[in-house]
């Protein structure tokens, strides 16, 4: 591979907002994979946005890709699954298996798609120094006959039609909107782009803790709803103290403390069957590693209000924002009929045509 532009080459990356900025272009904000395709002729590499390679995950998009793209170009873009009109992210996660028999049974069953939307370089000519607005119509030429499972992601320069996707693409399992800069050249790595997502909060039971890999002080709060069946189901963490709250927390949560898991709502956990079922705390990951997922059962006695953007598969799809204590909240009133369903909208109207 010979491009003038080579990998690895880490993302230029976006900074949170909580309005749409004026004077930018704007996309839809993909909840997948960040890929950067580099093709030169027959050889195609996908790089993660750590750096890393994604491309043996999936061989499906591989071909699409290069029979999809000019013969020497550097794309951005997600990679992506869709289910039933919408995005599917933990089928997504479910791509990356270690066994290339697995690999390559999930492609046939859940094919990926590449949302193509920045061009880094074409033929001989690198543009990470060229304005997005140069790069973006040169984008949409190169794409001018992309097709199904390779797509051009849809741009405008309109805020008020930024403000219609925003509210309407959740509903396609879609993640806010970014906006970038019409004027500015790529920069890997840097947050030039603008961020917008969702936020919403939720009463939730606390639940039990991680330690903090720094020593015995709250590392994350381990968060429950509670199921039409009255089942304490985990649905995500909250995580983002400081090093002098984690040590308070310690302190405050001690009488919450169970000796053991026994007669917890978790208890199972360690349980294969349990784990394949629900989404308990300390289950393997093929993310996680080596990380140390043992966890401090607490009684489910206290209730916390916490932000979050949405829910994937019944648990939180990012690490919730403490908001709060609630102790004018019962813990069996903390059930997922309190959240915000998103109406649903098809993923086919956000990839058709004319958006761009």
């Amino acid at each position: 591979m010979d491009l003038p532009v080579m990998p690895p080459l880490k993302p230029m990356l976006a900074r949170t907002a909580t309005r749409i900025p004026g004077g930018m272009q704007y996309e839809a904000k993909w909840d997948g994979f960040r890929a950067i395709v580099f093709r030169d002729d027959d050889e195609v590499e996908l790089g993660s946005r750590t750096g890393k390679s994604l491309t043996r995950y999936f061989p499906e998009l591989v071909d699409a890709l290069r029979a999809r793209l000019p013969r020497r170009c550097v794309v951005d873009g997600e990679i992506v699954v869709v289910r039933e009109g919408r995005l599917d992210f933990d089928a997504l996660l479910e791509r990356i298996h270690p066994a290339d028999s697995r690999v390559r049974l999930l492609a046939r069953e859940t094919p990926a798609s590449f949302i193509a939307f920045d061009l880094l370089a074409l033929d001989n000519q690198a543009l990470l120094d060229t304005p997005l607005r140069s790069r973006r119509a040169r984008l949409v030429s190169a794409l001018s006959s992309a097709a199904d499972p390779v797509f051009l992601a849809p741009a405008t320069e309109d805020r008020e039609l930024a403000e219609q996707w925003f509210r309407q693409y959740e509903g396609a399992g879609l993640d806010g909107v970014v906006a970038k800069p019409l004027d500015d050249p790529y920069r890997p790595d840097e947050r030039r782009m603008v961020k917008i997502k969702h936020e919403r909060s939720a009463d939730c039971v606390l639940a039990g803790l991680r330690l903090h890999k720094s020593g015995p002080v709250v590392g994350s709060l381990l968060l429950g709803l509670y199921d039409d069946t009255g089942r304490l189901q985990h649905v995500g963490v909250c995580a983002a103290f400081s090093m002098k709250r984690r040590e308070e927390l310690m302190t405050e949560l001690e009488p919450l403390r169970m000796p053991s898991a026994d007669g917890h709502p978790w208890a199972g956990w360690a349980d294969e069957a349990a784990q394949a079922t629900s989404r308990m705390p300390g289950a393997p990951s093929r993310w996680t590693g080596g990380k140390d997922l043992s966890w401090i059962p607490l009684r489910p006695e206290r209730v916390c209000e916490v932000a979050y953007d949405h829910m994937q598969a019944g648990r939180f799809r990012h690490t919730a924002r403490f908001r709060r204590w609630r102790p004018d909240r019962e813990p069996a009133g903390c059930t997922y009929a309190q959240l915000e369903e998103p109406v649903r909208y098809d993923l086919a109207e956000v990839l058709a045509p004319g958006g761009n």
